[in-house]
């Protein structure tokens, strides 16, 4: 039988949730294209708004975390894009004819450098 060493849980345990954040921030740049398309009215957009803001609040929570092993110097640089991502959110939920593209371009690149 093998067995994993502890080196190796942690390495997978990290991939694994690096994964699930790629998939998250997949979705909700899907949400996001689509609420574009049909417009700030839309319910998508509303949907859309609201699970990009719960994304954040859950990534943010976790970046503030004394126990979060990446660098200070990123941590720190994400969650100044987290704050942005919900201040932008709030203000394209209260301004209807706002576009999506700066939410889904930071999205766009957060994601990719999960890769």
């Amino acid at each position: 039988m093998y067995h994993f060493s502890y080196g190796e849980i942690i390495n997978d345990a990290g991939s694994t949730s690096r994964d699930r954040e790629r998939l998250a921030l997949d979705r909700s740049i899907e949400l996001l294209r689509e609420a574009d398309q049909q417009g700030g009215e839309s319910r998508v957009a509303l949907e859309a708004l609201l699970y990009v803001q719960r994304l954040w609040s859950l990534l943010l929570e976790d970046l503030a975390r004394p126990g979060n092993d990446l660098p200070e110097k990123l941590r720190a640089d994400l969650i100044s894009i987290g704050f942005w991502i919900l201040k932008e959110a709030d203000i394209t939920r209260e301004d209807k004819a706002r576009s999506f593209k700066g939410l889904i371009d930071i999205s766009s690149i957060i994601r990719d450098g999960l890769k």
